[in-house]
């Protein structure tokens, strides 16, 4: 079973530099687990203005319609980044040490 080290913090800087477009071997296993994991809810991103505005929200297992936050964004990458880092801590118990 693939688990993801804490102290891999190469692989969170990659994705923190590049979060879209091919990603090295080790920060896609990470990804696909953390995108893939059994959980009772599911962080998304919602779209509330095109191109413009994402905010957070949490999607319950099986479906339905997400619960959003009060947690907006006006870039796509910085959204992606601080659902990457919930994800981290969710999975290893661990606060990424990375702005």
């Amino acid at each position: 079973m693939f688990k993801i080290d804490p102290s891999r913090l190469d692989v969170a800087k990659e994705f923190k530099a590049r979060p879209f477009g091919e990603h090295s071997p080790e920060l896609q296993y990470v990804l696909n687990y953390m995108r893939t994991r059994q959980t009772s809810q599911f962080e998304v991103l919602v779209m509330t203005e095109p191109g413009k505005r994402w905010v957070l929200g949490f999607m319950p297992t099986g479906g339905g319609v997400p619960k959003l936050t009060n947690q907006t964004f006006d870039r796509l990458e910085d959204a992606e980044w601080h659902v990457f880092k919930l994800r981290w801590k969710h999975i290893t118990g661990h606060d990424l040490p990375i702005e």
